[in-house]
């Protein structure tokens, strides 16, 4: 818990930092990054593909759109939705076919609403997005383009 509370840096810095190591040393044809935590709308998703995400991962809206409640007991054999546990009055709670129908539909949504952010940023398709495309509110209350609170790395500039 230590480590998740005090060490290392949210998404909103390290994932620009990351993405702008990985281009200043010329490695993006030998690494992609992959986003996730806690990613579990469309914006947060699209935010992370226009500050350079390769791909996105997330675990907790398709938990979610499985019945996930966060009841913090998938380690004790007692979820009450069923989910996490081999109990088999608790599985019960479980109904497959309903519940893949909802994690189905909760990925199409996902998908189809990145495209809708993207096209309305005027690109193909959300691997265009690039960091101008977002913008990010100041201590100020005033906006600022995600390009200029982190510039892109330009390989051909760095000795």
């Amino acid at each position: 818990m230590s480590l998740m509370d005090y060490m290392g840096l949210p998404i909103s810095e390290s994932l620009p930092l990351v993405v702008d190591l990985r281009d200043k040393y010329g490695l993006r044809e030998h690494i992609r990054i992959i986003a996730s935590g806690k990613m579990i709308n469309p914006a947060e998703a699209a935010w992370a593909l226009c500050m350079g995400a390769d791909f996105i991962a997330s675990a907790r809206g398709p938990m979610f759109a499985l019945g996930c409640i966060q009841a913090l007991q998938c380690n004790k054999n007692t979820c009450p939705t069923g989910i996490t546990t081999h109990n088999p009055k608790l599985q019960k709670g479980l109904n497959p076919e309903s519940k893949a129908l909802r994690v189905k539909n909760y990925i199409h949504h996902m998908v189809h609403e990145i495209g809708v952010i993207s096209h309305s940023c005027g690109v193909k398709e959300p691997r265009e997005l690039k960091r101008f495309h977002c913008r990010a509110v100041t201590e100020s209350g005033q906006s600022k383009s995600m390009q200029e609170l982190f510039p892109d790395v330009e390989p051909e500039k760095i000795t």
